[in-house]
Order: structure tokens, then C-alpha cells, then sequence
């Protein structure tokens, strides 16, 4: 039992590595005056439209995301679930 604790802790440990790691990388992409800055957990850093940064966009963007994320992890669960497994 204290086995299986000791490997959850280790996963736990290399996830938030892994995030941190994510939150350091950058994309920036540009297209037809519309630049965005990402970084590489899917978080959405800037929305520039026109040379003009645009929160309201950006904010909505990064809300969908979550909101996707949670749905999907939902169906993981019950898929996950069906096979008996736990997460």
C-alpha cells in the first residue's frame, strides 16, 4: 500500500514539473494583423488584433479552453470508469 502512495507522490511530483516546464514555453503565431501569444500548457498569453491587445477575446478564448478541458476529462472519467479503472 505505502508502495502504491510513494508512486502517486512520485507522478504528483513529475506533473508539476511537467506544468512548469509547459508554462515556460512560447508560441507566437501572426496572421492577417491578428497575433497570438500561447504558451505550452494551452494557455492563451496575448490576443493582439490590429496591434491592439484584446483581453475580452483572449479571456473568452481561455474560458472555452477550460470548459473543453473539463468536459473532456468528464468523458475520460466515464470512459475510465466503464473499463474499471479509477482516476
Amino acid at each position: 500500500m505505502f508502495d502504491k502512495l510513494r508512486d502517486i507522490n512520485k507522478l504528483n511530483k513529475v506533473k508539476a514539473s511537467m506544468q512548469k516546464d509547459l508554462e515556460q514555453i512560447f508560441v507566437t503565431l501572426e496572421k492577417n494583423n491578428v497575433k497570438i501569444v500561447m504558451r505550452g500548457d494551452k494557455h492563451l498569453e496575448h490576443v493582439i488584433i490590429n496591434g491592439e491587445e484584446n483581453k475580452n477575446v483572449k479571456e473568452l478564448i481561455n474560458d472555452a479552453m477550460k470548459e473543453a478541458d473539463k468536459k473532456a476529462e468528464k468523458k475520460a472519467r466515464s470512459y475510465a470508469s466503464d473499463l474499471g479503472l479509477s482516476l
